[in-house]
């Protein structure tokens, strides 16, 4: 019989089985609640279901599985990383620790990619009891605000957010070429196709997921770039790198998606994809709106400089947008 605490106050249920089970395999937690073997209050319960504060779940006998090895310790934190990240709080408060990310470094781990934001997050604790969790994603080379949960419930209740559109996430891009018209609504379906080069995002007419996005130029540099400011509807993977590709004008450094045509001669550009999560505003678990603005990266401050654009915190950066 294990009580609910306070930080795991709205968790669904099958996530507070793998916190509290790690050594169980997934398809055995499945069965504990097919079989209705994991209660709540004495009652079955669905692994979508949401725990309260100080409900009692009753777990069956794990036997074996109890004797599993514990999982090893998280990795030390490299100081001067630990000390980079911590240079990079935006806001932080009870619930919400939100970053500005740095361009080239992954969010999470995978295939070749040993260093990344997961494994530093201990870093970032302060004074909460457990490590933050990630609640959302950038790719590894956009830079910008990047949301924290700082427990179990703050956690739960920003990736509903995420998932329920709740959210306004603002972007800046320096764009080769520029956009006709100036403002405007993209809608072009989006899905993955495997190619020779691994897996690549690109408009599908059928068979795609929808995908939108809101635009508009700030400012122009003639007819050769633009800085761009982006408001995506929905969260499709490299859904503003397509749709950018898409006018005619891929954004600065983007050869993924727009060849050569992503790169501007005439100038010291760095080859750096220039896209910037630059503001997101989100309700907070503790209540009230948080509204962040993030200061562009060094490669991008510079091209910026070069083009004559001139970078400016904003009273509301979603103020030319309609809600």
């Amino acid at each position: 019989m294990v009580t609910v605490t306070n930080e795991e106050d709205g968790l669904r249920l099958d996530r507070w089985l793998r916190r509290h089970c790690p050594e169980v395999p997934h398809g055995r937690l499945q069965k504990w609640l097919r079989t209705g073997q994991v209660r709540i209050g004495g009652r079955r319960a669905k692994a979508g279901a949401r725990l309260a504060a100080d409900e009692v779940v009753r777990l069956p006998p794990m036997g074996n599985e109890a004797k599993a090895k514990p999982r090893p310790s998280p990795a030390r934190v490299d100081p001067a990383d630990a000390e980079a990240l911590r240079e990079r709080v935006l806001y932080r408060d009870a619930h919400v620790l939100v970053l500005n990310k740095p361009a080239g470094l992954a969010v999470q781990g995978g295939s070749g990619t040993h260093r990344h934001l997961d494994a530093m997050l201990d870093a970032l604790t302060f004074d909460a009891k457990e490590r933050p969790r990630l609640v959302h994603r950038l790719d590894k080379d956009t830079s910008g605000v990047l949301v924290l949960a700082r427990s179990a419930t703050a956690a739960a209740h920003l990736a509903a957010a995420f998932r329920g559109g709740e959210t306004r996430k603002l972007y800046w891009a320096a764009t080769v070429g520029v956009p006709k018209p100036a403002r405007g609504r993209i809608d072009q379906p989006l899905g993955k196709v495997a190619g020779q080069r691994g897996e690549r995002v690109t408009p599908l007419a059928e068979g795609g997921r929808r995908a939108s996005t809101l635009y508009r130029v700030v400012e122009r540099a003639g007819k050769k770039a633009a800085w761009l400011a982006l408001e995506p509807l929905t969260g499709r993977t490299h859904q503003l790198r397509v749709h950018c590709t898409g006018l005619g004008t891929p954004i600065l450094g983007d050869g993924k998606y727009g060849g050569q045509d992503a790169f501007l001669a005439g100038g010291d550009f760095a080859r750096a994809l220039h896209l910037h999560a630059r503001a997101l505003r989100i309700a907070s678990p503790g209540g009230g709106m948080i509204d962040v603005q993030a200061p562009l990266p060094s490669h991008m401050r510079d091209t910026w400089r070069f083009l004559g654009f001139e970078e400016h915190d904003e009273d509301d950066p979603f103020a030319e947008f309609p809600d």
